[in-house]
């Protein structure tokens, strides 16, 4: 399974570190995603959401 917010849809992002020489490596941004059990539909599910839906409140976590 891709790490992506399961919420929101963010996933890793990919570029280039550039030095003062202006030299490119490719690199990746990967999200802040935590591992949360969350109510669905009055299931309880364990998904991958990013801190940012988790801060909003776009997702209620299961008790």
């Amino acid at each position: 399974m891709a790490k992506t917010c399961s919420v929101c849809g963010k996933g890793q992002v990919s570029g280039n570190n550039v030095s003062h020489a202006m030299n490119h490596n490719k690199r990746v941004w990967k999200p802040n995603l935590k591992r949360v059990k969350i109510e669905e539909q009055g299931t309880v599910k364990r998904v991958y959401v990013c801190s940012r839906c988790l801060r909003s409140g776009k997702v209620q976590r299961a008790v």
